[in-house]
């Protein structure tokens, strides 16, 4: 992460006030120790607003789940007294597993604590149908799994595009899988033996943005993903707003004035069809840019030279800048990141896009924080946002 985005200890963890206080201080507790470790437990006082003897007992009992651990050098207060033994974050013992389900291929990974990508595959779908796709992604991570020995998974997150209810791990309809109804988090469970949450990839990537990226401290954020499948996530005072039945977020319909592209719903210039992948990439080959149907050949077609492909990229990206911009007016968050592989790689589609959001609030706009592993992420950072908000339910299976 840019050392530009770290916080200070002068921007506190939110306080708790939630009615189940032992889990919500666990919670604060661990937040700080992740954003400031090696902290001592005096600062995790000071940041959460709890008292010194609650953090030292919530130190020590995650400290006994296996998430936190003492630091090798204790630090002296000013020089003199007694020294202070300053915790962090464990993270050599626990992952989490990610499965991330796209239109062409699914992406199977394992994360540490920090968020960091320990290892990770892709599976290309044969055919999607719900089954098959979650049975390969269950195999693929015993696989990867037996390539670190001795590191224990929590559990499993699974991130997918369209309609996903997280409260039930249903996906209840992705129109480019064909998927309806689908229990993912029963059938994954059920091959796996893990603990399974399933959410959007979009509120997977708040929730990754928040706890380990660009948006750490910020009071609002806005996700704004462009893919194959376009859709938003916002995220207040530390929580993401799911909506009835997990709804939220849905802008695939939008219109875009102007727009003329074919929609599957039956109309013309929605969001999506204008800016998906797909679009993006027929119109490639219509330029005679590419002959593919993957927008990383898009981009390394702009990186080479090519200039179509250059002008490709940087309109959607515009176009994307005018979703935002859509999305800063009504919601008004402190920040808006965006997924959508122009504004990744080229500083020229990251301006074209924070023109289009408006001028006033372009500082507000950045690119994600996962450039190289964003999908990668996703996936996992659905379990770590349940690891991080309640630590105390740690699987003991695992432990």
């Amino acid at each position: 992460m840019p050392s530009s985005t770290v916080s200070t200890l002068d921007s506190p963890v939110p306080r708790a006030a939630d009615p189940d206080r032992r889990r919500t201080s666990a919670s604060l507790v661990l937040r700080s120790v992740l954003e400031h470790g090696p902290v001592a437990r005096s600062t995790v006082a000071r940041l959460t607003g709890l008292s010194p003897a609650s953090v030292t007992e919530h130190c020590a009992r995650l400290a006994g789940l296996g998430l936190i651990r003492e630091s090798a050098a204790p630090r002296r207060s000013n020089g003199v007294g007694r020294p202070h033994v300053p915790v962090d974050l464990d993270d050599s013992r626990f992952l989490v597993a990610g499965v991330h389900v796209a239109v062409p291929y699914t992406t199977v990974t394992l994360l540490d604590l920090r968020g960091r990508v320990v290892a990770r595959r892709e599976l290309k779908h044969g055919r999607t149908d719900p089954g098959p796709v979650l049975a390969r992604a269950a195999d693929g991570l015993a696989e990867l799994l037996a390539r670190v020995p001795g590191r224990h998974p929590l559990g499993v997150g699974v991130a997918v595009g369209g309609w996903v209810d997280r409260e039930t791990g249903t996906v209840v309809e992705h129109e480019l899988l064909g998927w309806r109804e689908v229990p993912v988090r029963d059938l994954l469970g059920a091959r796996t033996g893990l603990p399974v949450h399933v959410d959007g990839h979009a509120r997977a990537l708040v929730n990754a943005e928040r706890l380990f990226g660009r948006a750490r401290g910020s009071r609002s954020v806005l996700h704004l993903f462009v893919g194959n499948m376009v859709d938003a996530a916002f995220a207040t005072n530390d929580e993401v707003h799911h909506g009835p039945r997990s709804a939220a977020g849905a802008i695939a319909h939008l219109p875009v004035p102007g727009g003329g592209e074919p929609c599957a719903c039956g109309r013309t210039g929605c969001l999506q069809a204008e800016l998906s992948e797909r679009t993006l990439c027929r119109r490639a080959r219509a330029a005679g840019v590419t002959g593919s149907d993957n927008p990383m050949h898009v981009v390394a077609a702009a990186a080479g030279g090519d200039a179509v492909a250059r002008r490709l990229l940087v309109d959607r990206a515009r176009a994307t800048g005018r979703a935002a911009g859509l999305l800063l007016d009504v919601l008004n968050p402190e920040t808006v990141v965006v997924t959508e592989v122009g504004v990744m790689h080229f500083e020229d589609c990251l301006g074209a896009l924070r023109d289009a959001a408006g001028t006033a609030r372009s500082a507000a706009v950045l690119p994600t924080s996962f450039p190289d592993s964003v999908l990668a992420t996703a996936g996992g950072s659905v379990m770590l946002d349940v690891l991080f908000r309640d630590p105390l339910s740690a699987s003991p299976e695992a432990i």
